[in-house]
């Protein structure tokens, strides 16, 4: 009879064990310089060294303060350096940026609008809350027209200036900030139209010229209505100004553009549609620099990119076609990019 042999017990797991980590309290920082057993390791947040109270060597640097920002509320805070809130913007000069908003829940009782009406009365005077207020519809109309922030602190600056010496009394707070919005563009080079600018911040035309040309003679700026560029000239803006953007909006090759820019500046040379508005003769060029390189746009789409009439573009375009022998370099015909022959006689076909 066979037996068989007992199987073996299972053997119950062994545990590891686990190294542990933790500080090392027997480690001191000591100076590697003067070797103190007892070191005076100073911590400067001024300067945000680690720094050796003995010899004065840097032992780190970018040291984080971690210590609680609180401002103090005496009567006289002195030159404390303690600060709360974003930083101060010089453009307002000392005035408090940081706004108390009273809640409108007070059960009924109209008690919170009462206490509004007192901490705004309190809080700044009337010209204090127009400049603020202004500021605040300059940095949002720049932010929905998608224009820097340059262009932002200029037209603050340029608002401030003529609240301070009240060159627009009585005209609408939103014509002035606009004619500051538009002169901001223009001394940044990102120029924008008058109607561009009506169109974003609802001001008629008429109104937004009376404050630019109020505005322009008081800070005796360079007039630049005119379509006449001159490059030396800073704020002064040209029909090739505005290229850039039309041709974008049009979805034009980027060949388009420099040839463009090409002819304006021939035409101007020739004294070609001199006079027109620098709007007028970018849609012109545009126009004519289409056919001629094949790519063309109907006047329509031109007019409603450029906020002039089809009348004005084909005219521009007829002054040029006039002289398109003058206008058109003999190297773009050579490589082929552009045909005289593509050229319409007609353009009320277009």
């Amino acid at each position: 009879m066979a037996y068989s042999q007992p199987f073996p017990l299972a053997q119950p797991p062994q545990k590891t064990q686990l190294p542990t980590f933790g500080p090392d309290l027997a480690v001191r920082l000591i100076c590697p310089d003067c070797r103190d057993p007892n070191p005076n390791i100073i911590e400067e947040f001024s300067s945000g060294d680690l720094v050796c109270g003995t010899c004065g060597l840097v032992l780190g640097d970018r040291v984080v303060d971690t210590r609680s920002e609180w401002r103090t509320f005496a009567n006289d805070e002195g030159d404390d350096p303690s600060r709360v809130g974003a930083a101060s913007d010089p453009l307002m000069d000392g005035i408090e940026q940081l706004d108390t908003v009273i809640s409108f829940r007070d059960g009924g009782s109209g008690i919170a609008r009462e206490l509004q009406r007192a901490a705004s009365r309190g809080s700044a005077s009337r010209s204090e809350r127009n400049l603020l207020q202004a500021f605040r519809d300059i940095s949002s109309w720049c932010d929905q027209f998608s224009l820097p922030k340059t262009i932002s602190d200029i037209a603050k600056q340029l608002y401030k200036r003529s609240d301070e010496e009240k060159l627009l009394r009585g005209k609408p707070l939103d014509a002035v900030i606009a004619a500051c919005i538009f002169i901001a563009c223009r001394q940044a080079h990102v120029p924008r139209t008058f109607r561009e600018i009506c169109n974003l911040t609802h001001v008629s035309k008429k109104v937004l010229g009376q404050c630019y040309k109020a505005l322009e003679q008081a800070f005796n700026l360079t007039p630049g209505a005119s379509a006449d560029r001159n490059t030396t000239t800073p704020g002064v803006t040209g029909p090739e100004d505005l290229l850039v953007r039309y041709c974008n909006h049009l979805d034009l090759p980027p060949n388009v553009q420099p040839i463009c820019s090409d002819i304006i500046v021939k035409a101007r040379e020739l004294g070609i549609a001199d006079g027109r508005s620098p709007v007028s003769i970018a849609g012109g060029a545009i126009y004519f620099t289409c056919h001629l390189l094949g790519k063309v746009k109907s006047a329509r789409e031109i007019s409603t990119v450029a906020g002039v009439s089809e009348g004005t573009i084909k005219l521009v375009y007829r002054l040029y076609f006039n002289v398109k022998e003058k206008l058109v370099k003999d190297e773009w015909i050579k490589d082929g990019k552009a045909k005289l022959d593509r050229l319409p006689l007609d353009t009320t076909s277009k």
